[in-house]
């Protein structure tokens, strides 16, 4: 058996690898461990879970609350709310953990598990580990110590976090979205009451798709992996721009009133000049991966804003921010953190700061998103190689470095190999969007004969 946590908590098939007993026997784990810490100490241990609306949510969430309850945590069950919503109740209320059940964008089968530390904050990697191996040492035998009696925990469902979190989404906003008509894709999913909510008490005009979840549409053709849907009701209703969600809405896709394409690079770059502007963007600097499109790294360049960037993925993003003391980052995949109002990717917050940024200035948001020029990017999966060798061959380095000669100060190479496949990623940047394909083909073909 593989090593059960990735990056982005434990997931898999429901019920095939992700079943009942992996999910109870976790969550007892996941108290054990917090206790030795010395989470709980001299209190009562309180844990907040949550759920995206896929079917088999429901037995896992049974089973987790079922764990932490029979290791003497007690439970506020919140029902379905996205992600960040979860780590804001866990933060907001005071509680030990919070327990969210999701496989974000993925299809329907799948489901997962993520941990939040007290404060709403991502578990650290040691403590993972430490929740993996107590896992592994009781499923082979070893018996867990368990409370009786009074020490057991409680369950309660907890329905007033749906109000206290859309409250907290619209009270942080700098200012309304009255006379903007929104159109929310909901993916069928976590935010599929949350986000119509939110930005309707903010003064938004808001039309809504893909917010009938039924435990099996989740992500469905729809959300922010699937903008067709979205792109027409804009147009068809005159909106002012279009919202999309992710199964968890932990991230967020626009569109403008054309129907383009509005991606996380342009919504941090939007989001950035608005916070320079009031004074919220600490150290005048903006963290984004070094996936982000080059035409964000130029505009920001040329607007006199800082760029930090890191490995792909949100988790070290925020380990930046976090680091340095730092209010915004984000992925061109529109996990865009927040920081001062989220402890983690938050798409209904993001879509909501989107538009508030529309109504202040009065622009539409095809005008705003101007502010930088969208590069053309190609990607190339070159499978079945050696990725280990991605940087001590030497061959590859030859290619590279002619390819970057090429391209010059305007073009962009990255080779990187996948964290969970036997592949190597090609990414090049230009101006051209045919000389940019010309030079993936070309890495491409030297990753193969490099490394194949």
């Amino acid at each position: 058996m593989g090593r059960l946590f990735g990056t982005d908590g434990v997931r898999g098939v429901a019920n095939a690898d992700l079943t009942a007993e992996l999910a109870l026997g976790l969550s007892v784990a996941a108290a054990h461990v917090l206790a030795e810490a010395g989470t709980f100490e001299g209190h009562r241990p309180v844990a907040v879970v949550g759920r995206d609306p896929r079917a088999s949510g429901e037995f896992l969430e049974a089973a987790v609350v079922a764990g932490l309850a029979s290791a003497g945590v007690d439970v506020l069950r919140v029902g379905v709310l996205p992600t960040p919503a979860v780590a804001y109740l866990t933060g907001s209320l005071g509680a030990d953990l919070g327990v969210m059940l999701s496989a974000s964008h993925n299809p329907m089968p799948d489901n997962g598990i993520k941990f939040f530390a007290r404060g709403g904050h991502k578990l650290a990697d040691e403590l993972e580990n430490r929740i993996e191996q107590t896992y592994r040492a009781h499923s082979s035998g070893e018996p867990w110590e368990r409370p009786t009696g009074a020490g057991v925990g409680r369950v309660t469902v907890y329905d007033e976090g749906f109000d206290n979190y859309v409250a907290h989404l619209v009270g942080v906003l700098p200012n309304r979205l009255d006379g903007l008509k929104i159109v929310i894709d909901g993916a069928h999913g976590a935010a599929s009451r949350v986000s119509p909510e939110a930005f309707a008490r903010a003064g938004a005009d808001v039309i809504t798709i893909g917010t009938d979840p039924d435990g099996l549409n989740i992500n469905d053709g729809c959300g922010s992996t699937h903008l067709q849907l979205l792109r027409a009701a804009v147009i068809e209703h005159g909106a002012d721009l279009g919202v999309a969600h992710d199964g968890d809405a932990d991230r967020c896709l626009a569109v403008d009133r054309e129907g383009n394409e509005v991606d996380g690079d342009q919504i941090l770059a939007v989001l950035a000049l608005g916070m320079r502007e009031a004074g919220t963007l600490r150290k005048n600097t903006v963290v984004a991966t070094v996936m982000s499109n080059l035409g964000f790294k130029l505009a920001m360049e040329r607007e006199g804003i800082d760029l930090v960037q890191t490995g792909v993925g949100d988790r070290y993003v925020l380990e930046e921010m976090k680091a340095h003391g730092l209010a915004l980052g984000g992925e061109q995949s529109g996990h865009v953190i927040v920081l001062d109002h989220a402890t983690t990717g938050d798409g209904t917050l993001t879509g909501l700061m989107l538009g508030a940024r529309v109504a202040a200035t009065g622009r539409p948001l095809a005008d705003l998103v101007r502010v930088m020029e969208r590069l053309p990017q190609i990607l190339i999966n070159v499978p079945d190689v050696d990725k280990s060798r991605v940087t001590t061959s030497a061959e590859l380095t030859a290619a590279v470095t002619e390819a970057e000669r090429e391209l010059g100060a305007t073009g962009r190479v990255l080779l990187r190999p996948s964290g969970t496949e036997p592949l190597v990623r090609v990414m090049v940047e230009a101006a051209d969007i045919e000389q940019a394909r010309s030079v993936a083909e070309r890495l491409a073909d030297a990753v193969k004969s490099a490394l194949g």
